[in-house]
Parts: C-alpha cells; structure tokens; sequence
C-alpha cells in the first residue's frame, strides 16, 4: 500500500466493491402503492402506449408524471367501488384479452413466415416465363346515366369516331384528349372499371358500366403482357402475401381443429347485440 494512504478509505473501497450491482428498472419495477396496490412500470409502459400520438410527444418527465398521476387515481377510484365486479366490466377484459392474445398469436405466426428463401421461391413460380401480369391501354367516354350511356354506345357501334364522341360527350378529365387512358393495370382503376376491361378483347366496345364516378363506355385499344418486376421491387409485396396466407392457413387448422360448439338458441333476434342494458351499461 502507498505510504500516507487512508487505511479507511481502502476499507470502504474494498466494502464498496463488495456491494451487489443494484438491479436496472424493469416492467415489475413498482413505483407507487395505493392501499397496497401496485402499480409498476409496465403499467406505465402500457398506459403511455395507449395514448394518442400527440400525447405521446410529451417531454418523458412530464408524461410520466401525468401516467403516474392517472394510474393513482384510477386505483383509487377502483378500490371505492364496492361489491362484485360489474358484469359489462368482466366481459370487456375477457374480450380484450382474447384480442390480445389473439394478436400475439398472429405476430408470431407472421414472424415465422416469409423468409428470404420462400419470397424468392414465390417470386420465381410468379414470374417463372418472366412476365408479370396483364396491362391495358384503353379510353372511355364518362356520362352521369344509364341512358346516356347506352345513347354514346349506339352512337359509337354505328359508325361515330369513339375520340371525336368523347371530346364531344365525356365529362370526365380525359374527355378533352379522347377519352384516351394511356397504359395501366387493371389494380390503377376502380374494381368495376378493372373487370370490365379484363373481359374485354382489343378493339370492342363495353356494355354501360357503372362506377362510383358514374357511366362508363369502354373501348380496349390494346393489351399486353407487363415485364416482369426485379425481386427487389415485389419482395415487401411478397412477404405481406406470405405473411397473410399463414396466418389464414393457421386459423383455418386452428379452428379445424378446435372443438366449436354453437347450440341454437331459440328465439334469438341478432338485434338483441344493440341492447346494452342486458349487460348493466
């Protein structure tokens, strides 16, 4: 030892390094009692997620005060309120509790699906002849009835140039140019619109169709196969597919499997869901 040190100081030193290493907070870390009941930080933790994003944005100082402040007072509130737990209270936390475990379930069924090797597989049995799926060139000429609709079309079949009966005819925003769409695929446009074209050969004439913009009447001018995307561009797309027939996949076995029984209940009016005094509310 160097001459002049304090023999204390190594004492407590030496005590000092003795000392277990104090545990770091964590989710059952308790931060407050009310009556004896605890409230810790994953409470807080599950609280603050709750919020809306705004709140969220609070300084953490300020927010966890306010959390913590809530959390009390919802303790004590709770602990005023005397008697059995009130059944529309019960069928809640049953009911948030099955869609969170529910929710767990499926985030694990996701997190083992669509790897890279299976998104590759998928991309390469999609785009195997290296192609990707259909698209269209097509115009239209938009009015606001049925009638007016199948007036154009007449005018059309019998001879009237379908451009010149647009510019003259269409209201919509491509009336100006012909009715004229350019190259799209058929997820660009409204369902209706989509699946009347996918019918369609080039050159022919669509039926009156109804979308939520109003009357169509479509011409298809061409049609040909998209080349196929890079892997790079469609693997998020992929995954989500993968992702999603998995989960379809394990619920469908899932419940396949399970023991389901639904007895029938007579005299049961489905309306009977709008009544919440049945359940104290």
């Amino acid at each position: 030892m160097p001459r002049g040190f304090p023999l204390l100081s190594t004492l407590a030193l030496a005590a000092a390094l003795a000392l277990p290493a104090r545990a770091e907070p964590g989710a059952e870390t308790v931060v407050a009692r009310v009556n004896g009941q605890e409230i810790t930080i994953g409470h807080m933790i599950v609280a603050r997620a709750t919020l809306p994003q705004q709140y969220q944005q609070l300084p953490p100082d300020v927010l966890y005060d306010a959390i913590l402040n809530q959390l009390i007072q919802q303790s004590a509130l709770e602990q005023s309120e005397k008697g059995d737990e009130p059944l529309h209270v019960r069928l809640s936390l049953e009911n948030e509790k099955r869609s969170l475990m529910a929710a767990q379930a499926i985030e694990k069924i996701m997190a083992g699906s669509a790897s890279e090797g299976e998104i590759k597989a998928a991309y390469e049995a999609r785009y195997a002849d290296g192609f990707g799926g259909d698209e269209f060139n097509a115009s239209h000429i938009l009015v606001e009835s049925e009638e007016a609709a199948k007036a154009v079309r007449a005018e059309v079949e019998n001879g009237g140039d379908f451009a010149e009966v647009a510019k003259a005819k269409s209201t919509g925003p491509s009336g100006p140019s012909g009715g004229a769409l350019g190259w799209f695929k058929p997820g660009d446009m409204v369902p209706e619109f989509s699946a009347a074209v996918e019918a369609m050969e080039p050159g022919q004439v669509s039926e009156p169709v109804q979308t939520q913009f109003g009357w169509h009447i479509i011409k298809l001018n061409e049609k040909r196969r998209a080349e196929a995307p890079a892997l790079e561009q469609v693997s998020d797309e992929i995954a989500q597919e993968l992702r999603r027939k998995a989960v379809e996949e394990a619920v469908a076995a899932l419940t396949a499997k399970a023991t389901i029984d639904r007895p029938e209940v007579e005299g049961l009016d489905p309306a009977i869901l709008g009544d919440l005094s049945l359940i104290g509310n």
